[in-house]
């Protein structure tokens, strides 16, 4: 829940607190360390740390360090557990990818991936989301 709340004040905040981007994306580092088979518990917490970062990124991603934050936050996706945290997520990475964000190009394979798991049968993700992966998915191609 601590990671929720950095998301969502950052998200309501704004600019005003982008110079403690860096104390707070160290904050949360750990819980991507979090192994997410250990429950449904382990899961939520590195949803919500990649929910709270891709919040981050959305109000600010100058303030973010794109090139060290994209590998660990794709690594983790796509999400296990918090699935209203769907959105915040790809609509995060969907905005990134129109502007060719050359951090996010850079690891191409790995969004690939991403998308290609969130968009699967298999995948919680909502009907509407998975077809917007999808479209995502093949303009990677």
């Amino acid at each position: 829940n601590a990671a929720f709340c950095v998301g969502v004040s950052c998200e309501g905040l704004g600019e005003s607190v982008t110079s403690q981007y860096g104390t707070m994306l160290q904050a949360m580092s750990p819980l991507f360390g979090i192994d997410v088979n250990d429950g449904d518990t382990a899961a939520a917490c590195v949803d919500n740390a990649s929910a709270a970062v891709a919040r981050m990124i959305t109000t600010s991603p100058s303030s973010v360090p794109l090139a060290q934050v994209l590998p660990v936050l794709l690594k983790v996706l796509p999400l296990k557990n918090d699935m209203t945290e769907n959105e915040t997520v790809y609509n995060c990475l969907f905005g990134m990818l129109e502007k060719n964000q050359p951090d996010l190009i850079a690891n191409k394979l790995e969004l690939s991936r991403v998308f290609a798991e969130a968009a699967s049968e298999a995948s919680k993700v909502d009907d509407d989301l998975k077809e917007k992966l999808k479209l995502a998915l093949q303009s990677l191609h």
